[in-house]
């Protein structure tokens, strides 16, 4: 197994990729009663049109696949729910969907690992799909939507996406909708599994007190056989650079209007993302973060109610910076931050507040590595953009203020942004 060793922390993570093209990433943790496994396909909402490798065909999907298939996954032919296996095992199970990648996974503090290992590689390794179990699933998830479209912070986050994207699947909701979800069958959910659910497209992370060569090959001893397949090819939308609208507005039952600043951002390269996510989390933090001026200022006066959520997310599809808050003035906050950022462009970032928040940034990132479930979330999440974890603690220092000033003024630009809002109705 390859050894990649973050020399600052002094972890350890062991790599292999199988000949069936699955990536094992085991993350050993010493003295750690927990223990965490991820077992994920590089398979989101985003990825609706794609050529199967086995045939060539083209095929498009309905929006809301990725989800519906995870939903599925835990029902098995014999009619017994894997989801409820494992939890009557006393493990915590789970699974989600995101825009680029799927997860299912457990954690336990007991000796029923092995046995909660046998159920996860049984039920993701055989899917059974029929179309009384598909047209059940229907109802579920058509409830669950329904209830996203009545939930605020969720219909803000979509609003941002809407206008900064003109054509990316980003904007649209993950679980799709009921016209689309509609459309799904078992030959949709099988071709889908079959390209997508293959060891090559897929990665297991495992983090706790292993013997990661033991480990590695308990998994081997439940892999059902399976040849290399070729690469997936997706096709995904031109996305043009602009936005698609600067400002979008809905009423709902909200006490307070809620509101969500959108930076669109170019996708970055594996190489340089790193740096460039380091750089801006120190950047909004220096904006508009707990001890900024700018909060200070608006959290007195009444115009900003708590301290607002910042973020940077990015795949191989799209990036862009959210910030999103309470407030009874959205449009005065969003004023504020475009002004504060002019300020930041014309006098440079304060060297001392600099340097003050990466050392704080910097202890966030350790702290992560003392749970176990932080870091294979975090590893499968990374593996998936092309990236190495450790490279957030072994490349931070790189991040230099002439390095972020230069970030600064190359992704907060005005053209770029945009302004969600939730108003009371």
């Amino acid at each position: 197994m390859k050894i990649v060793e973050s020399t600052n922390i002094k972890e350890k993570a062991y790599f292999e990729k199988l000949e069936n093209g699955l990536n094992i990433i085991i993350i050993p943790k010493a003295n750690t009663k927990k223990k965490y496994i991820m077992w994920g396909t590089n398979f989101g909402s985003i990825d609706n049109r794609f050529i199967m490798p086995q045939t060539n065909e083209e095929v498009f999907i309905p929006d809301g696949v990725a989800h519906f298939l995870e939903h599925k996954m835990f029902e098995q032919k014999n009619g017994r729910n894997s989801l409820d296996v494992l939890m009557a095992l006393g493990l915590d199970a789970n699974a989600y969907t995101t825009n680029d990648h799927t997860a299912y996974l457990f954690e336990c503090s007991s000796d029923k690992f092995y046995e909660g290992l046998d159920e996860l590689m049984d039920y993701v390794q055989n899917p059974y799909f029929t179309d009384e179990n598909v047209e059940k699933e229907k109802g579920i998830i058509g409830q669950e939507i329904k209830m996203y479209d009545d939930d605020p912070g969720f219909q803000l986050y979509l609003n941002t996406m809407d206008c900064l994207y003109h054509k990316n699947a980003v904007k649209l909701d993950i679980a799709g909708t009921i016209e689309s979800i509609s459309e799904i069958n078992p030959d949709v959910l099988y071709k889908c599994y079959n390209t997508f659910y293959h060891p090559s497209n897929m990665t297991m992370v495992v983090c706790g007190d292993f013997k990661p060569e033991d480990l590695l090959e308990e998994i081997k001893k439940r892999l059902i056989p399976k040849e290399n397949q070729g690469e997936i090819k997706r096709i995904y939308e031109i996305e043009e650079d602009s936005i698609n609208m600067s400002k979008k507005e809905v009423n709902m039952e909200v006490s307070t209007p809620i509101f969500m600043i959108g930076i669109k951002d170019k996708v970055p390269s594996s190489e340089e993302a790193v740096k460039r996510h380091i750089a801006i989390e120190i950047i909004l933090n220096m904006l508009i973060g707990k001890s900024s001026d700018l909060y200070k200022d608006l959290y007195n006066s009444g115009d900003l109610l708590a301290e607002p959520d910042m973020d940077y997310e990015f795949t191989k599809q799209y990036a862009h910076v959210l910030i999103g808050g309470q407030s009874k003035n959205p449009e005065l906050i969003y004023e504020k931050v475009k002004k504060e950022i002019e300020n930041f462009k014309k006098d440079g970032l304060n060297e001392e507040d600099f340097n003050r928040l990466k050392r704080k940034i910097y202890g966030d990132y350790v702290v992560e590595y003392n749970n176990v479930s932080y870091i294979a979330r975090m590893f499968l999440a990374d593996n998936f953009k092309g990236i190495n974890s450790f490279d957030y603690i072994e490349k931070f220092n790189n991040v230099t203020k002439e390095f972020a000033e230069q970030i600064l003024n190359e992704v907060f630009k005005e053209d770029k942004m945009a302004l969600s809002i939730v108003r009371p109705k």
